[in-house]
């Protein structure tokens, strides 16, 4: 009775496969060789990744994150302030957090500072590594008359050019 037992436990141990077989000892006695499993199929760390996993790997290792989520948001800035809104306006720096759209007039400007938290949180949850602390909006350029022989101080021209 009491050989039963190891023989009863030995054989619930192979079945869960927990202790080799008699067989898998045998095999494993006869086969030549040295362990290469580096070469062997269906081991772990064989299987193939994604190429998006490899690319952000590889941007992130080289630290090229935060200048292509920047890139990104200027290419989808469409998407993140809207069609019409970026037919009148579009990014054009962004400096210690700062990033400053210029508009098409100073409405626009205005209008767009009063969706300034909006257009900041979208960007902040689309584009997390720009780095987009604050948004500034300004008007389209408008000549200088600030130089010359004959400049004087002051506030100049009162037009706003748009």
């Amino acid at each position: 009775m009491s050989d039963d037992i190891p023989e009863t436990i030995a054989t619930y141990l192979r079945l869960r496969g927990l202790k080799p077989s008699k067989r898998a000892q045998w095999k494993k006695r006869r086969r030549r060789g040295g362990d290469d499993d580096e070469n062997q199929p269906f081991t772990a760390g064989r299987d193939p990744g994604s190429l998006g996993d490899a690319l952000d790997k590889l941007t992130t290792s080289n630290g090229w994150a935060p200048q292509l989520a920047r890139e990104d948001l200027v290419r989808q800035w469409e998407d993140v302030a809207g069609a019409d809104t970026a037919q009148h306006s579009s990014p054009v720096s962004l400096e210690g957090g700062m990033l400053t759209i210029q508009c098409d007039s100073t409405a626009w400007a205005k209008n767009l500072s009063y969706m300034r938290s909006h257009i900041l949180t979208q960007i902040v949850t689309r584009y997390p590594a720009a780095g987009v602390e604050s948004v500034r909006f300004v008007g389209p350029d408008v000549p200088t008359w600030k130089w010359g022989r004959r400049s004087i101080p002051g506030r100049g021209p009162r037009d706003t050019y748009g």
